[in-house]
């Protein structure tokens, strides 16, 4: 299956570096769409798919700064690129501790910006790879009973059968009962994949 092209969000209130970057970007094979400002982006309600949004730092309304924390806001994967004419290092260091892949000062080389755009599609797949497995293990977290996720918070503590049985008030060999059934419902194929479903999910296990 040939994957999508990805497409490059250009915010900008410059109609010139809108319409230059646009013309750069499509001759080298992406599809980019151009708005002239933080507000028409957020209108346009767009579906995010892979790609990128390249955001002017200052512009009038809601800036380019402030977009950003948007989508942060919303859990966005959308990777930013930050460029502008008139940048200040707090405002490169707000930018980049919020997520920014890039921030490159105008005039920029075409290649400087290709190399960002390059680094943030990577980046961009990698956390959304990433977030559909915690998604799946959510739904296999959810197939458990109350009492299997019970002694799926304990086993992956370090706890041995016999003291989870002894904690909640049951058999041995019902504890033995609910882990097969749990390395089944959870997928795992080892008691070291349980620990690292238990990781990736961050599950909020009770103290012991």
């Amino acid at each position: 299956m040939t994957e999508t092209k990805p497409t490059i969000f250009i915010v900008d209130d410059d109609p010139s570096v809108r319409e230059s970057t646009k013309l750069m970007l499509e001759g080298v094979g992406f599809n980019v769409k151009t708005f002239a400002s933080a507000q028409d982006f957020i209108s346009a309600k767009l579906q995010e798919g892979l790609g990128c949004l390249i955001l002017d730092v200052r512009m009038p309304g809601i800036s380019g700064l402030d977009l950003q924390e948007k989508l942060v806001s919303a859990e966005s994967l959308l990777p930013v690129i930050f460029i502008t004419g008139h940048g200040t290092v707090p405002m490169s260091v707000r930018a980049m501790k919020a997520g920014a892949v890039d921030f490159l000062q105008k005039p920029f080389e075409e290649q400087d910006l290709l190399d960002a755009i390059n680094r943030a599609i990577t980046q961009q797949r990698e956390k959304k790879s990433k977030k559909d497995e915690e998604d799946e293990l959510q739904q296999r977290l959810k197939a458990l009973t109350s009492r299997e996720y019970e002694v799926f918070s304990l086993l992956v503590t370090g706890m041995a059968n016999k003291e989870i049985a002894y904690k909640l008030g049951t058999s041995e060999r019902t504890v033995k009962a609910h882990r097969a059934q749990i390395m089944e419902k959870m997928k795992a194929g080892s008691f070291a994949d349980l620990v690292r479903f238990a990781e990736k999910l961050k599950t909020h296990l009770p103290d012991h």
